[in-house]
């Protein structure tokens, strides 16, 4: 299975590298339409290689979508949190008990009762 992650993963790089080296062009980003930036009276411009933009978005949409999903799944983190911290105190309440159960008692007796 290793050898299987490993190919793919070599195919992908050499796959990108292939891209990138075909698509090496600048091309002219704008923040906004020159109609509107004459209005609003700013233009943000920025000249990148198409590779960098094209591998740019996809690193920003894969981010986005781990950040979305980590904030989407925080009510089931938070909820094991409480049930987590609810059965170590379970678990000490039982310890307490046991040891209340077997004050008196022979030591080998409560060892014993320990262990079942």
């Amino acid at each position: 299975m290793r050898y299987i992650r490993y190919a793919f993963l070599g195919t992908l790089g050499i796959l990108l590298v292939s891209v990138s080296l075909a698509n090496r062009n600048f091309v002219t980003l704008k923040l906004v339409p020159e109609d509107l930036a004459g209005v609003l009276g700013f233009n943000l411009t920025i000249s990148l290689p198409l590779f960098v933009v094209v591998l740019g978005g996809i690193a920003a949409g894969i981010i986005i979508g781990f950040v979305w999903e980590w904030l989407r799944e925080h009510k089931h983190r938070k909820e094991a949190s409480v049930k987590h911290r609810e059965v170590r105190k379970l678990e000490r309440e039982v310890t307490k008990l046991k040891d209340k159960s077997n004050e008196g008692k022979d030591e080998v007796l409560a060892i014993l009762d320990e262990a079942s």
